[in-house]
């Protein structure tokens, strides 16, 4: 997996980074937005326009983080690779820990 989205996005979702994602990988769930590691060409287009700094490359995401690379592939292990995530929408659901997170900010 190239890129991944941590905890600055929970509850943010500023989407400025789908905006730039030239392939649709990155996908809307309940508090987060997920990057989806087959989809994802490791072009880096979303990393410098995320206002809240939530996006990595896998080998250089935080240590306080890295619980986040899992919940990137555990996502979509129903969705699978549907192959665009404008075509799939919101989709009302995280990864427990996420779920489980206190409110982070106002969305």
């Amino acid at each position: 997996m190239p890129y991944i989205i941590a905890e600055p996005c929970v509850d943010v979702k500023d989407k400025a980074c789908i905006e730039e994602c030239p392939v649709d990988c990155i996908y809307e769930g309940g508090r987060m937005l997920y990057i989806q590691p087959d989809e994802c060409v490791d072009c880096g287009a979303c990393e410098p326009v995320c206002p809240v700094e939530a996006i990595f490359y896998e080998d250089d995401t935080p240590d306080q983080w890295s619980g986040y690379i899992n919940a990137n592939i555990e996502w979509f292990d129903d969705l699978g690779s549907p192959g665009g995530a404008t075509k799939v929408g919101k989709v009302d659901f995280d990864v427990p820990f996420i779920a489980a997170l206190p409110p982070m900010a106002a969305e």
